[in-house]
């Protein structure tokens, strides 16, 4: 399934703080992601409707398997690229700003590709 940019962002994002903190909460997000909370929680709202994300009562968010399985994918893309970036001689923080975009609209069968030759060739 197709999703939004932003969506995929805040899906890798709760992954990240899932992994970092053991917990992600809709501030946490925000704080990382530099938006208000507002906007957090009408993008929370959005994900958990299309079951995405779950929250408890303690106002964590957690990926549920859908929402788990593209967090995951979108991270390491990112996570390849960054590195990629860096070891053919681009500068880190450009690297990781690229990958933010390249992550969202490279096809599978590209990143696969990307891959293969870099662990052929690397």
């Amino acid at each position: 399934m197709k999703i939004q940019e932003s969506a995929e962002n805040y899906l890798e994002t709760i992954l990240i703080l899932n992994r970092r903190n053991g917990y992600a909460r809709a501030i946490d997000i925000a704080a990382a992601l530099e938006f208000s909370k507002p906007s957090v929680s009408i993008a929370m709202k959005h994900l958990r409707e299309n079951g995405y994300v779950e929250v408890d009562g303690r106002g964590h968010i957690t990926l549920t398997p859908a929402g788990a399985e593209i967090a995951e994918r979108i991270y390491e893309r990112h996570a390849f690229l960054s590195e990629w970036l860096t070891a053919i001689g681009v500068n880190p923080e450009v690297a990781a700003e690229d990958a933010c975009r390249i992550e969202h609209v490279i096809s599978a069968e590209t990143f696969s590709a990307l891959r293969r030759y870099a662990e052929k060739h690397g």
